[in-house]
């Protein structure tokens, strides 16, 4: 990185500010980048859970598979899915809290005898398919989150962090330079006016 400067104290002083802000960020950003890391992992883990879940139900209510045919689809249908915003590793992500249904009446007298399980196996699978697409979206953001976090720590480490130590290295060299030039000018002065008093004196 190209660090703008000069070669005077002040900008010495405004790039150790830099350089110091920047050195004290860094272990901060590194801990949010692994607690991310370990988040995504866990929401996509549970995301992948609930999917075989969902699976496993499927297989299990396999039986019943002649009988949907029966089963009157309009009867139970999802009116609002209530979903929170929660802060995981400082980041706001989605977390599902109700699914709300509208289940129309039915005579259970009229209808078969297992629209009740119907209903409740219905709820069951919904269940299972909106809280995965809610870990998936949880997944997502933390992803990204993390992604940008990884950005801003290798731009730190990689690239910053040494552009300002260069940069600093550099004034500090030009102005030790500076520093012994001028203290060995001034002992050339001296010299010089040590030698015109001694020939002002002999008379020269």
């Amino acid at each position: 990185m190209a660090v703008k400067f000069q070669y005077n104290k002040t900008s010495l002083n405004n790039l150790n500010k830099q350089l110091k802000m920047r050195q004290n960020a860094l272990p901060t950003l590194q801990n949010k980048e692994s607690a991310l890391r370990l988040e995504v992992r866990k929401a996509k883990d549970r995301s992948e859970k609930l999917i075989e879940e969902l699976d496993a139900a499927m297989k299990k209510y396999d039986y019943l598979a002649a009988l949907w045919n029966e089963f009157d689809p309009g009867l139970i249908a999802i009116t609002d899915v209530d979903l929170a915003t929660v802060k995981v590793a400082g980041v706001k992500c989605p977390e599902l809290k109700d699914i709300r249904y509208e289940i129309r009446p039915f005579n259970a007298f009229v209808k078969p005898a297992w629209y009740i399980d119907g209903v409740k196996i219905l709820k069951e699978l919904s269940r299972l398919g909106i809280e995965s697409e809610v870990y998936l979206k949880k997944r997502e953001i933390l992803d990204w989150q993390r992604r940008k976090t990884t950005q801003k720590v290798n731009l730190y480490e990689k690239v910053q962090i040494p552009g300002y130590q260069e940069a600093i290295r550099k004034i500090k060299r030009y102005m030790e330079d500076e520093d012994n030039l001028s203290k060995a000018s001034s002992k050339i002065v001296k010299g010089r006016h040590a030698e015109e008093e001694e020939m002002e004196e002999a008379g020269i």
